[in-house]
Protein backbone atom coordinates (compact mmCIF):
# COMPACT_ATOMS: atom_id res chain seq x y z
CA UNK A 1 0.00 0.00 0.00
CA UNK A 2 1.23 3.50 -0.87
CA UNK A 3 0.07 6.40 1.29
CA UNK A 4 0.53 9.95 0.01
CA UNK A 5 0.41 12.97 2.32
CA UNK A 6 0.47 16.41 0.72
CA UNK A 7 1.01 19.86 2.14
CA UNK A 8 1.63 23.39 0.94
CA UNK A 9 4.49 24.22 3.32
CA UNK A 10 7.55 22.63 4.90
CA UNK A 11 5.93 22.14 8.31
CA UNK A 12 4.75 18.56 7.76
CA UNK A 13 8.15 16.91 7.71
CA UNK A 14 9.72 19.34 10.18
CA UNK A 15 7.22 18.27 12.85
CA UNK A 16 6.97 15.17 15.03
CA UNK A 17 5.52 13.25 12.08
CA UNK A 18 8.95 13.07 10.44
CA UNK A 19 10.33 11.49 13.62
CA UNK A 20 7.68 8.79 13.61
CA UNK A 21 8.25 8.10 9.91
CA UNK A 22 12.06 8.29 9.97
CA UNK A 23 13.49 5.99 7.33
CA UNK A 24 10.03 5.04 6.04
CA UNK A 25 9.10 7.87 3.72
CA UNK A 26 10.27 9.53 0.54
CA UNK A 27 9.78 13.28 0.15
CA UNK A 28 8.88 14.78 -3.23
CA UNK A 29 9.19 18.54 -3.60
CA UNK A 30 6.63 19.48 -6.26
CA UNK A 31 7.33 22.70 -8.14
CA UNK A 32 5.16 24.56 -10.64
CA UNK A 33 5.49 23.43 -14.26
CA UNK A 34 8.82 23.69 -15.99
CA UNK A 35 8.99 25.28 -19.43
CA UNK A 36 8.89 21.86 -21.12
CA UNK A 37 6.02 20.69 -18.92
CA UNK A 38 4.10 23.86 -19.78
CA UNK A 39 4.47 23.18 -23.50
CA UNK A 40 3.33 19.56 -23.10
CA UNK A 41 0.37 20.55 -20.94
CA UNK A 42 -0.66 23.39 -23.26
CA UNK A 43 -0.58 21.11 -26.30
CA UNK A 44 -2.65 18.49 -24.50
CA UNK A 45 -5.42 21.01 -23.73
CA UNK A 46 -5.35 23.17 -26.88
CA UNK A 47 -5.78 22.45 -30.54
CA UNK A 48 -3.36 25.13 -31.69
CA UNK A 49 0.44 25.08 -31.58
CA UNK A 50 2.74 28.01 -30.88
CA UNK A 51 6.31 28.70 -31.88
CA UNK A 52 9.00 28.07 -29.25
CA UNK A 53 9.43 31.82 -28.75
CA UNK A 54 5.67 32.27 -28.26
CA UNK A 55 5.67 29.46 -25.72
CA UNK A 56 8.58 31.01 -23.84
CA UNK A 57 7.09 34.50 -23.87
CA UNK A 58 3.91 33.04 -22.39
CA UNK A 59 5.87 31.08 -19.78
CA UNK A 60 8.06 34.04 -18.88
CA UNK A 61 4.99 36.18 -18.21
CA UNK A 62 2.64 33.60 -16.67
CA UNK A 63 4.90 31.14 -14.91
CA UNK A 64 4.16 27.50 -14.26
CA UNK A 65 0.94 27.28 -12.26
CA UNK A 66 -1.03 24.61 -14.19
CA UNK A 67 -4.38 26.38 -13.87
CA UNK A 68 -3.09 29.32 -15.93
CA UNK A 69 -2.49 27.06 -18.91
CA UNK A 70 -5.88 25.38 -19.02
CA UNK A 71 -7.32 28.26 -21.04
CA UNK A 72 -6.15 31.27 -23.04
CA UNK A 73 -6.25 33.70 -20.15
CA UNK A 74 -5.30 37.31 -20.65
CA UNK A 75 -2.47 38.40 -18.35
CA UNK A 76 -4.75 40.48 -16.11
CA UNK A 77 -7.05 37.51 -15.55
CA UNK A 78 -4.12 35.17 -14.94
CA UNK A 79 -2.65 37.48 -12.32
CA UNK A 80 -5.99 37.68 -10.52
CA UNK A 81 -5.94 33.88 -10.26
CA UNK A 82 -2.36 33.94 -8.95
CA UNK A 83 -3.32 36.63 -6.44
CA UNK A 84 -5.93 34.24 -5.01
CA UNK A 85 -3.27 31.52 -4.74
CA UNK A 86 -0.86 33.95 -3.10
CA UNK A 87 -3.46 35.38 -0.69
CA UNK A 88 -4.57 31.97 0.56
CA UNK A 89 -0.95 30.84 0.98
CA UNK A 90 0.01 33.99 2.87
CA UNK A 91 -3.00 33.70 5.18
CA UNK A 92 -2.81 29.98 5.89
CA UNK A 93 0.89 29.12 5.70
CA UNK A 94 2.46 32.37 6.86
CA UNK A 95 0.22 34.70 8.88
CA UNK A 96 -1.75 32.05 10.75
CA UNK A 97 1.06 29.52 11.13
CA UNK A 98 3.65 32.01 12.42
CA UNK A 99 1.15 34.24 14.26
CA UNK A 100 2.22 37.34 12.35
CA UNK A 101 0.35 40.43 13.51
CA UNK A 102 1.82 43.22 11.40
CA UNK A 103 0.53 42.07 8.02
CA UNK A 104 1.32 45.37 6.35
CA UNK A 105 4.97 45.05 7.34
CA UNK A 106 5.08 41.48 6.04
CA UNK A 107 3.69 42.64 2.70
CA UNK A 108 6.33 45.36 2.54
CA UNK A 109 9.08 42.82 3.15
CA UNK A 110 7.71 40.65 0.33
CA UNK A 111 7.65 43.60 -2.04
CA UNK A 112 11.20 44.57 -1.09
CA UNK A 113 12.35 41.04 -1.95
CA UNK A 114 10.54 41.08 -5.30
CA UNK A 115 11.73 44.57 -6.12
CA UNK A 116 15.29 43.31 -5.68
CA UNK A 117 14.96 40.02 -7.53
CA UNK A 118 18.31 39.04 -8.97
CA UNK A 119 20.22 41.34 -6.61
CA UNK A 120 22.18 40.39 -3.50
CA UNK A 121 21.10 41.88 -0.19
CA UNK A 122 20.95 41.03 3.50
CA UNK A 123 18.39 41.29 6.27
CA UNK A 124 20.26 44.38 7.44
CA UNK A 125 19.64 45.94 4.00
CA UNK A 126 15.91 45.54 4.60
CA UNK A 127 16.17 47.12 8.05
CA UNK A 128 18.05 50.11 6.61
CA UNK A 129 15.53 50.47 3.81
CA UNK A 130 12.61 50.59 6.24
CA UNK A 131 14.49 53.07 8.39
CA UNK A 132 14.79 55.35 5.35
CA UNK A 133 11.01 55.02 4.98
CA UNK A 134 10.52 55.95 8.66
CA UNK A 135 9.34 52.42 9.51
CA UNK A 136 10.95 50.66 12.46
CA UNK A 137 11.73 46.96 12.22
CA UNK A 138 14.40 44.93 13.98
CA UNK A 139 16.63 42.45 12.20
CA UNK A 140 15.23 39.40 14.03
CA UNK A 141 11.74 40.23 12.76
CA UNK A 142 13.11 40.41 9.21
CA UNK A 143 14.75 37.01 9.61
CA UNK A 144 11.50 35.58 11.00
CA UNK A 145 9.47 37.00 8.11
CA UNK A 146 11.91 35.69 5.51
CA UNK A 147 11.91 32.26 7.17
CA UNK A 148 8.10 32.22 7.18
CA UNK A 149 7.99 33.09 3.48
CA UNK A 150 10.56 30.41 2.67
CA UNK A 151 8.61 27.81 4.65
CA UNK A 152 5.52 28.57 2.55
CA UNK A 153 7.59 28.33 -0.67
CA UNK A 154 6.69 31.88 -1.62
CA UNK A 155 10.38 32.71 -1.88
CA UNK A 156 13.64 30.76 -2.08
CA UNK A 157 16.94 31.85 -0.57
CA UNK A 158 20.15 31.28 -2.52
CA UNK A 159 23.34 31.62 -0.41
CA UNK A 160 26.66 32.91 -1.77
CA UNK A 161 29.66 30.64 -2.18
CA UNK A 162 33.19 32.05 -2.15
CA UNK A 163 35.18 30.13 -4.77
CA UNK A 164 38.53 31.28 -3.42
CA UNK A 165 37.79 30.72 0.25
CA UNK A 166 35.68 27.62 -0.55
CA UNK A 167 33.04 28.53 1.99
CA UNK A 168 29.39 29.52 2.12
CA UNK A 169 29.04 33.18 3.04
CA UNK A 170 26.49 34.23 5.66
CA UNK A 171 25.33 37.51 4.11
CA UNK A 172 24.29 39.02 0.78
CA UNK A 173 22.07 36.23 -0.48
CA UNK A 174 19.65 36.37 -3.38
CA UNK A 175 15.95 35.56 -3.13
CA UNK A 176 13.69 34.34 -5.90
CA UNK A 177 9.90 33.87 -5.97
CA UNK A 178 8.40 30.38 -5.90
CA UNK A 179 6.94 31.15 -9.31
CA UNK A 180 7.64 34.07 -11.60
CA UNK A 181 3.93 34.89 -11.72
CA UNK A 182 4.18 36.09 -8.10
CA UNK A 183 6.51 38.87 -9.26
CA UNK A 184 4.15 40.27 -11.90
CA UNK A 185 1.04 39.72 -9.78
CA UNK A 186 2.36 41.78 -6.86
CA UNK A 187 4.64 44.25 -8.62
CA UNK A 188 3.14 44.62 -12.09
CA UNK A 189 5.08 43.99 -15.29
CA UNK A 190 8.14 46.15 -15.91
CA UNK A 191 10.74 45.74 -18.64
CA UNK A 192 13.61 46.40 -16.23
CA UNK A 193 12.68 43.26 -14.26
CA UNK A 194 13.47 40.90 -17.11
CA UNK A 195 17.05 40.09 -16.04
CA UNK A 196 15.96 39.11 -12.53
CA UNK A 197 12.97 37.22 -13.94
CA UNK A 198 15.24 35.21 -16.23
CA UNK A 199 17.50 34.34 -13.30
CA UNK A 200 14.44 33.22 -11.34
CA UNK A 201 13.33 30.89 -14.14
CA UNK A 202 16.82 29.38 -14.44
CA UNK A 203 17.14 28.95 -10.67
CA UNK A 204 13.85 27.04 -10.43
CA UNK A 205 14.91 24.84 -13.35
CA UNK A 206 18.18 23.99 -11.62
CA UNK A 207 16.52 22.93 -8.36
CA UNK A 208 13.89 21.09 -10.39
CA UNK A 209 16.74 19.05 -11.85
CA UNK A 210 18.02 18.21 -8.40
CA UNK A 211 20.92 20.64 -8.07
CA UNK A 212 21.96 22.40 -4.90
CA UNK A 213 22.39 26.00 -5.99
CA UNK A 214 24.60 28.87 -4.84
CA UNK A 215 25.60 32.30 -6.09
CA UNK A 216 29.28 32.28 -6.96
CA UNK A 217 31.70 34.91 -5.63
CA UNK A 218 35.00 35.03 -7.51
CA UNK A 219 36.92 37.95 -6.01
CA UNK A 220 34.98 41.06 -7.00
CA UNK A 221 33.07 39.23 -9.73
CA UNK A 222 29.89 37.19 -9.53
CA UNK A 223 28.82 33.94 -11.14
CA UNK A 224 25.06 33.84 -11.30
CA UNK A 225 24.77 30.22 -10.21
CA UNK A 226 26.98 27.38 -9.07
CA UNK A 227 24.90 24.20 -9.26
CA UNK A 228 26.09 20.98 -7.61
CA UNK A 229 25.13 17.33 -7.58
CA UNK A 230 27.17 14.34 -6.47
CA UNK A 231 30.43 14.48 -8.46
CA UNK A 232 29.10 17.26 -10.66
CA UNK A 233 29.40 21.03 -10.62
CA UNK A 234 28.24 23.45 -13.30
CA UNK A 235 28.57 27.22 -13.61
CA UNK A 236 25.70 29.20 -15.08
CA UNK A 237 25.55 32.79 -16.28
CA UNK A 238 22.15 34.24 -17.17
CA UNK A 239 21.75 37.10 -19.62
CA UNK A 240 18.71 38.25 -21.55
CA UNK A 241 20.81 39.76 -24.34
CA UNK A 242 24.52 39.63 -25.14
CA UNK A 243 24.43 43.10 -26.64
CA UNK A 244 27.99 44.16 -27.33
CA UNK A 245 31.51 43.24 -26.30
CA UNK A 246 31.19 44.85 -22.87
CA UNK A 247 28.23 42.64 -21.93
CA UNK A 248 29.97 39.53 -23.25
CA UNK A 249 33.10 40.35 -21.25
CA UNK A 250 31.06 41.00 -18.09
CA UNK A 251 29.22 37.69 -18.35
CA UNK A 252 32.15 35.46 -19.29
CA UNK A 253 35.04 37.00 -17.37
CA UNK A 254 34.04 35.44 -13.99
CA UNK A 255 34.30 32.00 -15.63
CA UNK A 256 37.89 32.50 -16.80
CA UNK A 257 40.92 31.42 -14.87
Amino acid sequence: MDVYITGSNSRLLSSELSTYLAGRYIEFHILPFSFQETISFYESTHNDRLTILQYFDRYRRMGGFPVLHTSDYEYDTAYKIVLDIYSSTILRDTIQRFHIRDIDLLERVIKFVLENIGKTFSALSIVKYFKSQFRKIDINTVYNYLHALESAYIIYKVPRYDLKGKEILKTQEKYFPGDIAFLYTLMGYKDDQISGAMESIVYLELIRRGYKVYIGKAGTKEIDFIAEKINERIYVQVSYKLAGDATIEREFSPLKG
